[in-house]
This record gives structure tokens, C-alpha cells and sequence, in this order.
């Protein structure tokens, strides 16, 4: 699961889709779908050595206190009680010290109290317990990022890509997309973000952002593809109607760069985007 239970509840609430204003979109929560899956057993690349599944009658009486300790603490957290999460999660571990994704949600929690020197050992933690924790790594990558080490996000976003049946391979390729924007490696970017929305053309980000790259590289008529997409949805707000007016400026359509403008001035008089319309200012 993602960010929010409706699919881009999250991102509908933003103001701005800009890489600047993204962190929040970085992270996998450890939601229902995570909690289901992680029972089981994944170590080892040899089916010959693999466990079996470990199914609710097997599992042990620590796993399963701790497993209901993180239910209770992902629920906290998702209502936006964090050091009641906290609580949780260490109950959980106090259950089970081995329960990675406890872990996982544990670097969460301590991310949204602004510590990240906790949260990074969190997300260690978890990744050492179980390498094939692919939301833990990717959530060490995001963490990585925004600290701006860039060289060892990377390791970790690839390392999450790299598990088999990952059910947020979309949401990783774009937070490392993004992540490849910040560090000035545009053309990684463009093939991260390329196959992001290849796996999910709904995303408002990935299409913002993938524009935007497209646009700044002089590549115009590629990037009206993907604002248009966007400025014709519910997630188009005052930055998409901007790029899109520049992408359409530049090509010499004029009827969809008026037809922009108009919606830019009907729905968000008060914004930035318009008062540069209105000067004349295109290349800031």
C-alpha cells in the first residue's frame, strides 16, 4: 500500500509536486499489505534452502505479540500519533528483538520526530535482519537522500529493486528519480523516471517531474506529452498549468497556452505561478 488509503489522497493535498517540496512522497509505509507478507521466509536465493512459509499456527508466541504490537503501532502512526506508535513498537520488540519490519516502522516513526540519527539505525536494523526487506531499503535510501548522500542512496533504492515481487517498484523508481534530480544526474533520472511511469502513468509526480526534465533539456514536444496527461486530470494545480503554458509557449500553441492561462487565472488568482504569467516571465 501506499501513502494514503485513496490512491493519491497524499499527493491531491500538496500544493506543489516541485523535488523540493517531496520528501513526504519518499517513504513506503508499512501498511496492511506489508504486515500480511512478512511472515515469511525469504532468506537465500536457493529454493532448495528455503524454509517453509510460516503460516499463523506455526508461528512462534513472540511473533505473533510482536506482530500484534506493530498492527497497533502502524494504525497509531497512520492517525498521526507518533509517540503512541513509538510505544507500541517497543512493546513489540520487547516481544520479538528480531522482528525487522518492528524496525522498519520504528525508523518511520522516528523520521516524523525529526530524528534521524535513530531512524537511519532503524532502517539498518531492519535491513540487517532481513536483506530482502525491500520497504526498509528503500526507506534507508529515502533517508540517505535527504540527507544528501547520494552515492549510498543509490546502493539501497537498487537493492530494494533487486527483490523479486516487490509490490512498490513504482513508488522506488520515482523517490529515486528524484533523488537522481537532486544529486544533478538528469539522464539517470529521465530512465528512472521513465519506468516509474511505466508502472504507474496516474502518478501526478512522476509525470510533473519527468516534464519538467524533458522541458529544461529543450525537449518540448516530449514534454507536452506528459503535462498534458497531467493538466487534464485532478492533480493539476498552479505548477502544472505553468509548466504546461511554457512547454505550449515554446511550440507556438498558442490556443492551449491561452486555454492554460485561463484556468491558471480562474483557479488560482493568488498564486506565484500567475503573478509571472502576468509579467511576462518565462524563463525564471
Amino acid at each position: 500500500m501506499t501513502i494514503a488509503p485513496t490512491r493519491f489522497a497524499a499527493y491531491a493535498d500538496r500544493a506543489s509536486l516541485s523535488v523540493k517540496l517531496l520528501w513526504a512522497a519518499l517513504w513506503v509505509t508499512l501498511a496492511a499489505a506489508t504486515l500480511a507478507g512478512c511472515a515469511t521466509n525469504t532468506d537465500g536465493d536457493n529454493a532448495s534452502n528455503r524454509k517453509d512459509i510460516v503460516t499463523e499456527s506455526d508461528e512462534p508466541d513472540g511473533r505473533k505479540r510482536a506482530r500484534l504490537r506493530l498492527e497497533l503501532a502502524s494504525g497509531y502512526f497512520s492517525d498521526g500519533k507518533p509517540t503512541i506508535a513509538l510505544d507500541e513498537i517497543k512493546q513489540s520488540l520487547l516481544a520479538d528483538p528480531t522482528f525487522g519490519e518492528a524496525f522498519n516502522l520504528r525508523g518511520l516513526i522516528y523520521m516524523r520526530l525529526s530524528d534521524m540519527r535513530l531512524a537511519e539505525d532503524s532502517f539498518r536494523r531492519a535491513v540487517a535482519l532481513n536483506p530482502r526487506d525491500a520497504n526498509a531499503a528503500h526507506n534507508l535510501g529515502s533517508l540517505l537522500c535527504q540527507e544528501k548522500r547520494y552515492p549510498e542512496s543509490f546502493v539501497f533504492y537498487k537493492r530494494a529493486l533487486a527483490v523479486p515481487l516487490y509490490a512498490e517498484q513504482s513508488k522506488t523508481h520515482m523517490a529515486q528519480g528524484l533523488c537522481q534530480i537532486a544529486a544533478q544526474q538528469k539522464s539517470d533520472a529521465e530512465a528512472s523516471l521513465l519506468r516509474a511511469y511505466e508502472l504507474d502513468a496516474a502518478n501526478p509526480i512522476v509525470g510533473y517531474n519527468l516534464a519538467t526534465l524533458l522541458y529544461e533539456r529543450a525537449e518540448y514536444v516530449r514534454a507536452q506529452f506528459y503535462i498534458r496527461r497531467l493538466n487534464n486530470t485532478q492533480f493539476a494545480n498552479a505548477e502544472t498549468l505553468w509548466l504546461g503554458i511554457k512547454v505550449e509557449r515554446r511550440l507556438g500553441d498558442n490556443i492551449a497556452q491561452n486555454q492554460l492561462a485561463d484556468q491558471l487565472k480562474r483557479r488560482f488568482p493568488q498564486s506565484s505561478e500567475l503573478a509571472a504569467y502576468e509579467r511576462g516571465v518565462f524563463n525564471e
